[in-house]
């Protein structure tokens, strides 16, 4: 009886390994990559990054990982709800429970500037970049 518990342990010790780490990269942690330069020089193009799918408050220069058009995208906030921004030449407010982003690397990123709609809802984002 001792040698199957042995040999049963193990199997289950690196199951429940693979199932916790699985568990947390499902609920709490987003392993990405960069295939643009859209955020040089702060996140290199074909780089790795961890963010976080738990977080509290969003503030200006915070990095975040949203959906957009089908898409994950990285971008980092540059204003928050009802903070004024010029876009397309006319003063607006960013409405509530959303934000204005822009990349890093103005002249290689598809951000706010050009979208229809030039807002990120709080639903669409997926995490906060914690590294790197």
């Amino acid at each position: 009886m001792s040698r199957l518990k042995k040999s049963t342990w193990k199997w289950i010790i690196p199951f429940l390994i693979m199932i916790i780490t699985l568990i947390l990269f499902r609920m709490i942690f987003l392993l990405g990559y960069v295939p643009t330069e859209s955020m040089e020089p702060t996140l290199k193009k074909d780089s790795y990054i961890v963010g976080v799918r738990i977080y509290s408050k969003l503030e200006t220069g915070d990095i975040i990982i949203f959906h957009h058009d089908g898409k994950l995208l990285i971008k980092r906030i540059a204003a928050v709800k009802n903070e004024q921004i010029e876009h397309n030449g006319i003063s607006v407010a960013v409405p509530e429970n959303c934000y204005y982003v822009l990349g890093d690397n103005a002249g290689h990123s598809l951000d706010s500037r050009y979208w229809e709609e030039p807002f990120v809802r709080e639903e669409d984002i997926v995490a906060k970049l914690i590294w790197p």
